[in-house]
């Protein structure tokens, strides 16, 4: 399918959005970067809540169709170039699991390493979205263990948002480093895709930063 509807990603680098641009970059889907400097709070500036009144990123408008929200971002654009071959088919029987794996990640995983993070104390295993921390990270583990992708041998979408969060969330001890994981990671890590948006979204982190410095310095 050839889709020539523009796309435009609203975007800060080392972010959630960065997942979205590899995928786009896995799509080889031609798209515009608009860039917010987070750590100038333009995410919060009314021209950007107007596209998101969260204040959130990524965020992405396809034509005149604007999509929030990791999952439903992943599961839309992988959808909209089937020939990428990174979602699988409506009628294909791995796509339960493939849409699962996507909702699992927001309904469940962020929820779950916040709550710890924060030393929160979670709701009983019939009222948290999660059942418990524990239970969950187990079965990403034995998930994984199966591999080498969520999937078994077929990688999709799924794989770059698990594979980009569980990066972050072990880099920063947010969740614990387990064998299993760091396997699934290299491997992810490993693709060109994800090697060009880090770089790039170095470069741009240091630009923000200079950029913060010396307006404070003017001001």
């Amino acid at each position: 399918m050839t889709n020539n509807r523009p796309i435009t990603l609203f975007y800060s680098p080392q972010t959630r959005a960065t997942g979205a641009r590899v995928l786009l970059e896995e799509l080889k889907a031609p798209y515009e970067l608009h860039v917010l400097n987070m750590k100038a709070d333009e995410q919060r500036q009314p021209a950007y809540l107007a596209i998101n009144p969260l204040g959130k990123v990524p965020a992405v408008r396809v034509g005149d169709t604007l999509v929030t929200e990791q999952g439903a971002i992943y599961l839309y654009l992988a959808d909209l170039y089937p020939e990428a071959g990174l979602a699988p088919a409506i009628d294909d029987p791995e796509r339960g699991a493939y849409v699962r794996w996507l909702f699992i990640y927001g309904n469940c995983f962020e929820p779950a390493v916040v709550d710890r993070h924060m030393k929160r104390d979670p709701a009983s295993m019939n009222e948290t979205p999660y059942a418990s921390y524990d239970s969950l990270i187990d079965l990403v583990e034995e998930t994984l263990k199966q591999g080498p992708y969520l999937l078994g041998e077929r990688f999709t979408a799924a794989d770059l948002l698990w594979g980009i969060a569980l990066r972050w969330t072990t880099m920063f001890g947010l969740v614990e480093t387990r064998p299993a994981f760091q396997a699934y990671m290299a491997r992810i890590d490993g693709r060109a895709s994800i090697q060009k948006v880090w770089a790039e979204d170095a470069a741009m982190v240091a630009m923000h930063e200079a950029a913060v410095k010396a307006r404070e310095l003017v001001g």
